[in-house]
């Protein structure tokens, strides 16, 4: 197949009224049901973010409890990966509601298609960060201290994508940062380790949602939304197999720090298989398998984890 010819531009006004029509001359949904809308701007209806981020936050809660957490430590971290992925979702939707009706993908999202307000949303976005902030006070002092800088990542990422060509990497450290989070929930510590960890998420997320920026490349560069996909351009294989790489070698060194055993690095190994995968498939850039590799991920997160549990399951 033809391979994508990457460039960096800001579009112009007929390109952006050149897409506008493309996107009215397919017929739009009918009305949406508010509570519906609602669901679907929380994306309560596609789960696999929430699964993204639930991975290292029960890595991190086994591994810090050395086994199986409390039981309000499970509850209250559930409740707020669930909580926080649907308020990063409604932020990242009302930071892109200029944008999103431009986009093959994200054209019929409530707020394109009126759905939901943007009061609404902005409404539903206070309620959920208020629920995250009345979970994480029933933890201790410095859990509630990394979780303003959590909240904060969590806001500012739909806004990179306009600053820079890396917002996948301040995504990365988002998704990442229920790990010290568990850390000082369980044990009111940071141990050095933990940082590893750490690094082996924020490069595995860089991985996956370079694989689905590829899917959107050609909105992307017509609206001038950045991506790591649009600045790695025909070397975005070799630096996600460089990533790979490297979020492998921390996930072994996160495994010696914490002195894990055979199970976990056999989980490594598997991991890296998957990786090995993931590169056949966006070998030729084809949205749908590069959709495909991002998807499977949710596998990862649950193969590493059985790993970690394997290790206290004896």
């Amino acid at each position: 197949m033809n391979r994508v010819h990457y460039r960096l531009y800001q579009p112009s006004v007929a390109t952006i009224s050149i897409t506008s029509d493309i996107a009215k001359s397919h017929p739009e949904p009918g009305p949406v049901n508010k509570w519906l809308g609602l669901w679907q701007l929380m994306r309560f209806h596609k789960p696999i973010g929430t699964w993204l981020l639930a991975a290292p936050t029960a890595w991190a809660l086994v591994l810090a409890s050395e086994g199986w957490p409390r039981t309000d430590l499970l509850i209250i971290f559930a409740l707020g990966v669930i909580v926080m992925r649907a308020a990063g979702c409604v932020a990242n939707d009302l930071a892109d509601r200029k944008l999103d009706g431009f986009v093959e993908r994200t054209r019929y999202r409530p707020l394109i298609t009126g759905a939901v307000s943007t009061g609404e949303a902005l409404g539903l976005l206070a309620f959920l960060l208020i629920i995250a902030l009345l979970l994480v006070l029933m933890t201790n002092q410095l859990t509630v201290m990394l979780s303003l800088v959590g909240a904060g990542l969590a806001m500012i990422y739909p806004f990179m994508k306009r600053w820079t060509h890396l917002p996948q990497f301040v995504l990365g450290a988002a998704f990442s940062w229920s790990i010290p989070m568990a850390f000082a929930a369980a044990t009111n510590s940071l141990p050095a380790g933990l940082w590893w960890l750490f690094f082996a998420n924020l490069l595995w997320t860089v991985v996956y949602d370079t694989q689905y920026a590829m899917v959107d490349i050609d909105d992307d560069l017509a609206i001038g939304i950045k991506s790591t996909a649009i600045l790695f351009g025909r070397m975005d294989r070799r630096l996600i197999g460089l990533m790979q790489l490297i979020s492998l070698g921390c996930f072994v060194v996160a495994g010696v720090s914490f002195k894990l055993g055979l199970v976990y690095f056999i989980a490594i190994a598997a991991v890296g298989a998957m990786f090995l995968w993931h590169q056949w498939l966006i070998r030729e850039r084809d949205k749908v398998n590069c959709f495909k590799a991002f998807n499977q991920s949710k596998w990862i997160g649950l193969i590493v984890l059985t790993g970690i549990v394997g290790q206290f399951a004896g």
